[in-house]
């Protein structure tokens, strides 16, 4: 799941208006964001698997520590709780809590079953939508009107740059999103990784959008 993810972030905004959607993209997409780290460095492994289904393009062989069902609420517990050692905002320390473990549980409706419950990962979940495509497309993309809709009635543009700059941002997250399931499969494991990283940019992006929105 991908724009599923943005998603829950862009909703959590309605019940932490004061917290930047940079940092909430952060939180539901921390796995993600720190699977590739540990891809590049060796911890955890992937590798390619073409043909047939667009969404299962890759084989996770190994992600136990950014994508077991333990590592996702250790992580979830970690930022939730430094989150509220800054703001001392227990609603805000708990909703980045959230956003964070449910980046596992989206991954679940998705996922074949790779998606590992403990660090051993001898134990593997996953419903697997993704066996089908059209369904996986029209619930991510449903997720994501969702998502958008209850951010625009917790925020409101103080300019215009905060009206542009949130819609191409989500003009962006989507084509990228369909573009990756038209798009030929990735052709090195290893550039996955480095691609994967790019997605701080939306994190500074968000960030920038953010700033020029009010409460709504």
């Amino acid at each position: 799941m991908f724009i599923g993810h943005y998603a829950v972030a862009l909703a959590a905004k309605k019940a932490t208006p004061k917290l930047s959607l940079g940092l909430l993209f952060i939180a539901a997409q921390f796995l993600d964001f720190l699977w590739p780290i540990l891809i590049l460095l060796g911890v955890e492994r992937v590798r390619l698997s073409p043909g047939g289904d667009p969404f299962l393009q890759l084989d996770f062989v190994s992600y136990p520590y950014s994508h077991s069902l333990l590592g996702s609420v250790i992580w979830s517990v970690a930022l939730g709780l430094l989150v509220f050692a800054f703001r001392r905002n227990i609603i805000e320390g708990v909703t980045i809590a959230l956003c964070v473990v449910s980046h596992w549980v989206l991954d679940f409706f998705t996922h074949i079953p790779d998606l590992p419950l403990t660090f051993s990962g001898t134990e593997k979940v996953g419903l697997g939508l993704w066996n089908f495509p059209l369904a996986t497309i029209i619930v991510e993309t449903g997720l994501f009107v969702v998502g958008i809709a209850l951010y625009l009635r917790a925020t409101r543009p103080k300019d215009r740059i905060g009206t542009w700059s949130f819609w191409g941002l989500m003009v962006v997250l989507y084509a990228i999103y369909i573009a990756s399931y038209a798009g030929p499969p990735p052709n090195d494991a290893s550039l996955v990784g480095l691609l994967a990283n790019l997605s701080w940019l939306f994190v500074l992006w968000a960030w920038w959008a953010d700033r020029h929105r009010a409460e709504g």
